[in-house]
């Protein structure tokens, strides 16, 4: 009866508050990743901050030798440095973070993913040092980031310059309307560069069309094929990404 009693004592009991709470913000975060298709998601999240909170719990409890352990709680009879512990999670954290980050050519992936995991792992160990308030603003706050943010993003800064993609398209083309092809390509993207026409030896009746242009989107290879999709006399598409210069 008494072993009972311990495990429901109110030191255990405000442990597992913890935990839970790291469970459940870890959890606010994790799902906004994973409704919008990121690398690391619902179940990264949830154990990242629950492994920093695990850890700053063990950090601040887990060295017996300077507490003088009570059944309702516990006396600090020692000087420790309490934080020794739960500053590696800030190191560790770094190593998943830079997983999540890929590089295409010119363009980088999964930073804003890493950023919310660093910041699950801040939310863990605010949780596990017991600063419920801190933790809860903070993942309010950050879910507001990433979700309010973007939709700023769509409707004021859309023509930003981070969002300039240079790319080569390659088109074949009929003979007949190669020329209303070429004019539609010059008036509609605003940098044309590099462009080459030379007919298709193994089908005279096609040409191959060749261009370099910059466009201001997220997603500029749908862009392109929503835009040269119903143009009449375009056989194929093919889309490149052209690394920047320097």
């Amino acid at each position: 009866m008494g072993h009972i009693e311990h495990i429901f004592s109110s030191y255990n009991i405000d442990l597992f508050m913890r935990v839970l709470s790291a469970i459940c913000l870890g959890f606010i975060i994790g799902f906004e990743r994973e409704i919008t298709n990121k690398y690391a998601g619902l179940r990264t999240h949830i154990l990242v901050c629950l492994g920093a909170c695990v850890f700053t719990i063990i950090s601040i409890f887990g060295f017996p030798e300077l507490v003088d352990w009570h059944i309702e709680g516990y006396n600090p009879t020692g000087i420790r440095d309490t934080a020794r512990v739960a500053a590696q999670v800030v190191t560790g954290i770094g190593f998943i973070g830079a997983g999540t980050v890929l590089r295409n050519g010119p363009t980088v992936f999964g930073l804003t993913t890493a950023a919310t995991l660093f910041m699950a792992a801040s939310i863990g160990m605010a949780c596990g040092a017991g600063m419920y308030g801190l933790a809860i603003i903070a993942s309010v706050l950050s879910v507001a980031v990433l979700t309010l943010i973007r939709v700023f993003e769509k409707r004021v800064l859309n023509r930003c310059s981070k969002n300039i993609r240079r790319l080569k398209i390659n088109l074949h083309c009929h003979n007949e309307n190669i020329d209303s092809i070429r004019d539609y390509m010059v008036s509609n993207f605003k940098t044309v560069d590099a462009l080459k026409m030379h007919k298709l030896i193994e089908n005279p009746d096609m040409t191959k069309f060749s261009i370099i242009v910059e466009i201001i989107s997220k997603r500029p290879v749908q862009y392109i094929y929503d835009k040269l999709g119903a143009i009449e006399g375009i056989e194929s598409i093919a889309i490149d990404t052209v690394n920047e210069k320097g």
